[in-house]
């Protein structure tokens, strides 16, 4: 059964930084494209980054290009998103998903990890 354990959130002034981890125990990990997700209160899920298999291309939402950085050390099967330069609005629970596209913001398609919360505020 694939699992994912996030971590490296907590409470951040804006401006600031913060590096998320995603633990992932998941069979023939390297072959699959890395996401993550967030969810704010009261808010539908949001796609935020993308790593192919290699992690030669990574994809990013708009609202966070040129602040936060996707990457994935195979060896480890683990995957990181660099945050710099956060704002209010990057408040929410922040998950790492197995693949790509639409199908890592369904709840019902597992697996989900427990994600990991990030508080922007002063």
């Amino acid at each position: 059964e694939d699992q994912l354990v996030e971590s490296g959130g907590g409470t951040v002034q804006p401006g600031g930084s913060l590096r998320l981890s995603c633990a992932a125990s998941i069979f023939s990990f390297s072959s699959f494209h890395m996401s993550w997700i967030r969810q704010a209160p009261a808010k539908g899920p949001e796609w935020v980054a993308t790593i192919n298999p290699g992690g030669e291309r990574t994809y990013y939402a708009d609202s966070v290009k040129g602040r936060f950085t996707i990457s994935r050390e195979d060896s480890n099967n683990t995957v990181y998103l660099q945050m710099t330069n956060v704002k209010p609005e990057d408040s929410a629970l922040y998950y790492c998903r197995k693949g790509t596209g639409g199908y890592v913001l369904n709840r019902e398609i597992p697996p989900w990890g427990p994600g990991t919360q990030v508080t922007v505020s002063s």
